[in-house]
């Protein structure tokens, strides 16, 4: 990107000014480095995310912003209803509510070593991955629907789970004002056999060992320590996100003009939050959003499982489950008062600070969990939210490293098998069905996420608690 088009703030804060049709200005939260990397559609989206209708403070973009449909991907805004606000499937996405959560297994990663093989392959038996996987459950009419009222505390109600686990699941597991019928039978279709998949791209199942402790208080507070042995699984709401998303968008463009909405570009399609369009694709991505979060709880009771079958003595607790695709309806601080803010965080996690009534009870006095993923062959974080997230994004932090190269270019720079050995000789196991995936998802396609970390810390967006490294990883 040209830093010429920007005003630097500071080190790690970078501005757009307001002109022309931007509503607000935009804010670039990254190291020059990193902004030199971003390309240069990071700066038109995050210009054209500033034209939409009710938009207030500024377009955001995270450390690791990169284009993305119509809203970077790194993207954060809030609208405000009573000054005309928008809803943006494009500002939300296709993968809606695409996550991470993190299970705590009470074992260290070196006790694990000597059974790491045929974990990997329990695990990669147990949970379906990859294009169009399947899982064993299969959802009539009637369950789909309590699924997507429920959420993960359907899953949980199946016995998929632990009611303890909802405690420790944005929303406690389940998403208020989800409306099934607003959701179409295909996308239903779609999903019908899907709840309990990862799916592909960049999901995974990873077990991970916390290689070091950055902030000891709170990393005890969330049960971590150096050399545990930890479980992330990171996707979503599958097919029927993307379908809700491919519906939606396509309306939204059609009937913008007869709502006056001028579109800087036809993939920032949105609709007035107080509108019949609106109100039917917030119910229908609440819908998705408990469909992610079932998705995981399912993912999660089949993890369990596979642990049980190779380490019995494994507990696999829930420490946070946090996604990264949503628009929620949020309170925050706005010219001296507390405004009800429709919050788009598309490729950026929410990172609430302590005292916030959202937060679990035992976490409440701390902070959120902030679960940041790498890729196979780097790290991932967990950071937590502080009093200054709330300020600086509407409490938001980035979601992973972000790619630095699309997977069409990455397939010409790596081959799968090539990659799964290499990573084999840094004693990294990799169980896939696809190797062009693998390929696909070469760690050196991303940027580099301790940059990336480092840049959210610096630019207050939250603080760096632990640094997870990757000792086996099941990809789609």
């Amino acid at each position: 990107m040209d830093l010429g088009t920007l005003e630097q703030v500071s080190n790690f804060e970078w501005r757009i000014p307001a002109t022309g049709a931007m509503r607000v200005p935009g804010v670039l939260y990254a190291s020059e480095a990193l902004v030199r990397d971003m390309d240069e559609k990071v700066r038109e989206q995050v210009t054209n995310v500033a034209t939409l209708p009710g938009i207030v403070r500024a377009s955001y973009a995270m450390p690791d912003a990169h284009w993305g449909y119509g809203f970077p991907i790194g993207g954060v805004a809030a609208f405000d209803p009573d000054a005309g606000g928008v809803i943006s499937a494009g500002g939300v996405g296709f993968d809606i509510s695409c996550g991470v959560r993190l299970l705590l297994t009470g074992l260290s990663a070196a006790g694990i070593e000597t059974v790491k093989e045929p974990l990997a392959e329990a695990l990669f038996q147990a949970v379906p991955a990859g294009v169009g996987s399947r899982g064993e459950l299969h959802l009539d009419r009637g369950e789909m629907n309590a699924m997507l009222r429920g959420g993960a505390r359907w899953a949980v109600e199946r016995g998929y789970g632990e009611p303890a686990d909802l405690e420790r699941i944005e929303e406690r597991g389940s998403m208020a004002g989800a409306e099934p019928d607003e959701v179409s039978e295909h996308a239903k279709q779609r999903q019908q056999d899907e709840v309990g998949t990862l799916g592909s791209g960049n999901h995974y199942l990873e077990v991970q060992r916390v290689a070091r402790i950055l902030d000891a208080p709170t990393a005890a507070r969330f049960g971590l320590a150096e050399g545990d042995a930890v479980v992330s699984i990171h996707c979503g709401s599958r097919g029927l996100g993307h379908q809700i998303g491919t519906e939606f968008l396509k309306e939204m463009v059609i009937t913008a003009p007869g709502r006056r909405i001028v579109l800087p570009d036809r993939e920032l399609a949105c609709a007035p939050i107080r509108s019949s369009i609106g109100a039917r694709y917030l119910g229908a991505m609440r819908a998705a959003i408990n469909c992610a979060l079932a998705n995981r709880q399912v993912v999660t009771h089949l993890v369990r499982g596979a642990f049980a079958e190779v380490l019995p003595e494994a507990r696999l607790r829930l420490l946070y489950d946090v996604s990264h695709n949503t628009c929620k309806v949020e309170e925050h601080r706005l010219e001296g008062r507390t405004v009800a803010l429709y919050v788009h965080r598309k490729g950026a996690t929410r990172a609430f600070g302590p005292g916030h009534p959202d937060l679990p009870g035992a976490l409440r006095d701390v902070g959120q969990p902030v679960l940041v993923g790498g890729t196979m062959g780097t790290a991932s974080y967990v950071l937590v939210g502080t009093e200054r997230s709330m300020e600086r994004a509407f409490g938001s932090a980035c979601h992973g490293a972000g790619r630095a190269m699309s997977r069409h270019a990455a397939l010409r720079h790596w081959r799968g098998r090539a990659l799964v050995h290499e990573l084999a000789q840094r004693g990294i196991l990799i169980r896939s069905r696809s190797m062009r995936s693998v390929a696909e998802e070469a760690p050196g396609a991303y940027k580099d996420v301790a940059a990336v970390v480092d840049a959210t810390e610096v630019s207050g967006l939250a603080r760096t608690v632990a640094r997870l490294e990757p000792i086996l990883c099941v990809k789609g």
